[in-house]
Parts: structure tokens; C-alpha cells; sequence
């Protein structure tokens, strides 16, 4: 029977997933009213649902921390969901690019709390990664890519607020870092057992590192050159091989894993606008208008159904 307490118990950490994909598409608006001249209102409206939705999660799980500490220590421990802990860092990394421009102090205190708490994550889940012997081959999945990916993201921001060497300092880390679970990962994927199906919509993971490390070096170099279009392309050749097997994933029984569709949506949408802005290439602009429909549609669809979910009580239960 399901009861608040064992509701609360079974609340995923996973839920911190559903911020970024509300962050990314807020500034994909963001940077749409700049750069494609589209209304402002938008992401004024998305960053206060986006707000509201992280406080009210991050809400909950302090409640279950408090509450159920052991059931929060067992997630750190798991192979599987200990890489979706650095969403909350990311979360607050995220929320402070979506108001750098407008509110720069806010802003600014959140970068700084969120890389600080992003780097503490990092280092843990590493060493628990080296150290630990309970992890297998197959617990290894796209997920893993999400502590890296919240480094490469920290230039963003970093490089506005003005912390330039630590801006560097992470997107160093993060590629490095990236290069070698990106091998580890696609050995995985073809040599050993196929994901489960829980798990497969964590594979659009793998279009965010090269997707927000060009949105990162772009912002760390002053500009476009060699290096940054070799970053596009691998996002965008990425982007092509995961919506060519779109029909595996329209079959999938919804999981909250679903919101893994999001982020890498509006990572790879934010960074075909800034091709445009730095080319001005008719393709690039077409392919931004297109990217940023398809992140919307795909938002409102994960929120509806996430929402339908709620309520029929098919979240927050016990794995089977």
C-alpha cells in the first residue's frame, strides 16, 4: 500500500532531472529572444516554473534526508543512481545562467554554490568509482556523463562573473574526463548487454558533453574556430544518430529516466543558435527555429505526462 512516509522514501534523486530540462529550455528561449528575436516573455515565464519546481523538490528530498537518511546513503551507494546526485549542483549551475543576465548577484551566488557543491560531488563519486568493487560492467550507462557534464558547464557562467582561470580549470576536468567514459561507455553499449529499457533514454546524454563544451569554449575563447565547429559537429552527429532510432524510443514505458530526452535537447538547440550568432548561416538559423520547437513540444509532452504519472501514483514507488 502506498503511504506519504513510504512515498517519501522511494523519492528519486532522479527527480533533479526534471530541473535541468526546465533550465535548458528556459535559456534556449533566452538566448532565442537574442539571437532569433523571439519573445522575451517566454523564459520570464519558464525561469519562475523553473524556480518553483526546484524549490519544491529540493524541498522534498531535504525532507527525506532528514527523515530517511539511510534511504539517501543507499543512493549514494548505488552504481546506478549515484551519478544523478550532481543534478542538483547542476540545477543550481543551470538556474545561475538563466539569470546572469537580468540578475547578476543572484546569479552569481548561485554559481558559486553550485560549482562549489558540483566539485564536492565530482570528487566523491570518482573515488568511489576507483575505490569501490561493487561496480560492474553493467551497471555503466550514459548517466555517468552527468558529473562531467556539470564541469564543462561551469564556464558559462564562470567567464561572466569573471572567474577565469576556474572556468578553465573545470572545462579541463570535465573533457578529459568526458574522453574517457565517452570509450568506456560505447564499449559498454556494444560488447556487453543492451540498457535496460529504464535506462535508454539516458543514451541522449552522450549529445551534451561535445553540445555544452562548445557552448562553454565558445564562451572561454572569445569566439569560433576549429576546435569549437569539431565540438558542434560531434553534438550534432550525435543528435542525428539518437533521432534516427526514434521509433525504440517512442515504445518505451514512461520513467522518469524520460527527462533524460531534455536536457541534451536544449544543450544541442542552445548551441546551433550560437553557430548562427557566430556565422550567420541560413542552415544554422533554420536548424535553431526547428531545435527549439522540437525542446517546447518535448517539455510540455515530459511535464504532462510526468504530471499524469503523479497522479495515478506510478512515481515514487518501489523498484521492482
Amino acid at each position: 500500500m502506498s503511504t506519504p512516509s513510504t512515498r517519501l522514501a522511494n523519492f528519486p534523486i532522479s527527480y533533479f532531472s526534471v530541473v535541468m530540462g526546465l533550465a535548458g529550455v528556459t535559456i534556449a528561449w533566452e538566448k532565442a529572444h537574442g539571437v532569433l528575436d523571439l519573445p522575451e516573455i517566454t523564459s520570464k515565464i519558464l525561469l519562475a516554473i523553473t524556480a518553483a519546481v526546484f524549490v519544491a523538490i529540493a524541498t522534498v528530498y531535504s525532507a527525506k534526508a532528514l527523515r530517511m537518511w539511510g534511504q539517501v546513503a543507499a543512493e549514494l551507494r548505488s552504481p546506478v543512481k549515484l551519478s544523478f546526485f550532481p543534478t542538483i549542483s547542476i540545477s543550481l549551475i543551470l538556474l545561475s545562467i538563466a539569470t546572469m543576465n537580468d540578475l547578476p548577484e543572484i546569479s552569481e551566488s548561485l554559481w558559486m554554490i553550485g560549482t562549489i557543491a558540483h566539485l564536492a560531488f565530482t570528487l566523491y563519486i570518482m573515488q568511489m568509482w576507483i575505490h569501490e568493487d561493487h561496480f560492474e560492467t553493467g551497471h555503466l550507462n550514459p548517466a555517468w556523463f552527468i558529473p562531467v557534464v556539470g564541469n564543462i558547464l561551469v564556464p558559462v557562467a564562470g567567464v561572466t562573473h569573471g572567474y577565469i582561470e576556474s572556468s578553465w580549470f573545470f572545462f579541463s576536468a570535465g573533457f578529459l574526463f568526458w574522453g574517457v567514459l565517452l570509450a568506456t561507455v560505447i564499449n559498454r553499449m556494444i560488447f556487453h548487454a543492451p540498457l535496460p529499457g529504464r535506462l535508454l533514454p539516458t543514451l541522449f546524454i552522450l549529445i551534451a558533453p561535445p553540445a555544452v563544451g562548445f557552448i562553454a569554449y565558445i564562451r572561454l575563447a572569445g569566439g569560433l574556430d576549429a576546435f569549437g565547429r569539431v565540438l558542434y559537429y560531434a553534438a550534432l552527429f550525435l543528435t542525428l544518430l539518437l533521432v534516427t532510432q526514434l521509433s525504440r524510443f517512442v515504445k518505451l514505458e514512461f520513467f522518469l529516466s524520460w527527462w533524460a530526452y531534455s536536457f541534451p535537447m536544449a544543450a544541442i538547440t542552445i548551441a546551433t543558435m550560437v553557430m548562427f550568432e557566430q556565422t550567420g548561416e541560413t542552415f544554422f538559423e533554420i536548424g535553431s527555429f526547428v531545435l527549439l520547437t522540437t525542446i517546447s513540444v518535448l517539455v510540455v509532452l515530459l511535464t504532462a505526462r510526468t504530471i499524469q504519472a503523479i497522479l495515478a501514483k506510478e512515481i515514487c514507488v518501489e523498484e521492482g
